[in-house]
C-alpha cells in the first residue's frame, strides 16, 4: 500500500480567513508526496469542533485512508482538534501521540504541551499534528513506519496480525 490516498485539513482561524498563508498544509503535501502517497484533497477549516469534524468525514467519504490535520492541538481555548477527532473516533491509538512527543521534546521543550493524536475515523487513520510545519513534519517522519499498517487495518484489509 505504497500510494496512500491522503486528506489535508489546516485548522486555523486565520488561515482561513486568509489573514495569513497557510504553510502547514504545503508543508505537509511535501511530505507525503515524497513519500509516495497521493493527496486527494485539502481544506482549511477555522478552530471549530464541528468544521473539523465535518472536513474529516467528507475527506473520508473521498475515500481518503490516511487524513492528517496540522494545528489545534496545543492548550490555546481555540485548540480543539483532538476534542473534534475524540468526537467522532472508533478507537484512539495512544502510541502515535506518545511517540511524536517523545521525540519531539528533544527538538524543543515546548513539546510536552502537545496534545497531538491518532485514531480511526470510519475507515480512515487520522493523525492530528502541531500547526508549526516543520513540527507537523517531523511528527510525521517519526510514526510514519505504522502508518501503511494502521491504514490497512482502519480499512478493514486482511493483514498477516
Amino acid at each position: 500500500m505504497s500510494s496512500i490516498p491522503v486528506g489535508i485539513i489546516t485548522v486555523s482561524d486565520r488561515a482561513s480567513q486568509g489573514v495569513y498563508e497557510d504553510l502547514g498544509g504545503p508543508a505537509l503535501r511535501q511530505a507525503s508526496e515524497g513519500y509516495g502517497w497521493q493527496v486527494v484533497g485539502e481544506v482549511i477549516v477555522p478552530d471549530d469542533l464541528e468544521r473539523i469534524q465535518s472536513a474529516i468525514r467528507s475527506l473520508n467519504t473521498q475515500g481518503c485512508g490516511l487524513i492528517l490535520t496540522t494545528g489545534g492541538t496545543g492548550v490555546d481555548v481555540r485548540d480543539v482538534t483532538p476534542e473534534a477527532i475524540r468526537g467522532i473516533m472508533r478507537v484512539e491509538i495512544p502510541g502515535f501521540g506518545e511517540l511524536m512527543r517523545m521525540r519531539s521534546i528533544d527538538i524543543t521543550p515546548n513539546a510536552i504541551l502537545s496534545r497531538s493524536l491518532a485514531a480511526i475515523v470510519d475507515r480512515a487513520l487520522v493523525i492530528a499534528l502541531p500547526g508549526k510545519p516543520q513540527g507537523a513534519v517531523e511528527c510525521l517522519s517519526f510514526v510514519i513506519g505504522a502508518i501503511p499498517h494502521a491504514v490497512k487495518l482502519a480499512q478493514r484489509v486482511p493483514t498477516s496480525c
